[in-house]
C-alpha cells in the first residue's frame, strides 16, 4: 500500500468521524447542549474539539517532518536556515539586554513578576526591532533599484 492510499483512507476516516460528531451535535440542539455544558457535560463538543486537535497535530507533524527532511537534504538550504535562525536569536538577545523588568500589578489582583515583565518587554522590543529591520530592508531595496536605473 502506498502513501497516497494510506493518506486518502486517513482523510476519509477523519472526515466521516467529524461528520458523525457534527450530526450528533446538530441533533442535540442548542438548548440541550447549553444545559449539559452548565452541568459540566460537554458531550460531543469535547469529541469534535479532540478530533480538531488530532488533525492539527497530524498536520503540524507532517509539515515539520517534510520541512526538516528538505533542509537536511540540501546543505545550502540548511546553511541559509541556520543563518536566519541565528540572526533572529541575535535580535532576541539584543532585545532581552535592552529590556528591564519591574513587578507589575495585574487587573485580577495578581502580580506579574519582574522576570515575566522582562520577557513581555523583550517580546515587544523584538517586534519593534524586526519591524524596523523589515522597513529598512525594503527601503534599501527600493533605493538600490532607483539608483541602478
Amino acid at each position: 500500500m502506498n502513501i497516497q492510499k494510506l493518506t486518502n483512507y486517513l482523510v476519509i476516516g477523519l472526515g466521516v468521524l467529524g461528520a458523525i460528531f457534527l450530526g450528533a451535535i446538530l441533533a442535540q440542539g442548542d438548548d440541550t447542549i447549553e444545559m449539559n455544558a452548565m452541568q459540566g457535560d460537554f458531550g460531543f463538543i469535547s469529541y469534535i474539539i479532540l478530533l480538531a486537535q488530532v488533525v492539527l497535530a497530524i498536520a503540524v507533524t507532517i509539515s515539520l517532518g517534510f520541512s526538516i527532511k528538505n533542509l537536511v537534504s540540501d546543505k545550502n538550504k540548511l546553511k541559509s536556515s541556520l543563518t536566519s535562525i541565528g540572526a533572529f536569536m541575535l535580535v532576541l538577545v539584543i532585545a532581552f539586554l535592552f529590556s528591564s523588568g519591574e513587578e507589575t500589578p495585574l487587573q485580577d489582583g495578581e502580580v506579574l513578576s519582574a522576570s515575566g515583565a522582562r520577557w513581555v518587554e523583550t517580546g515587544i522590543r523584538t517586534f519593534y526591532f524586526l519591524t524596523v529591520i523589515a522597513i529598512c530592508s525594503m527601503a534599501y531595496g527600493s533605493v538600490r533599484k532607483l539608483i541602478k536605473k
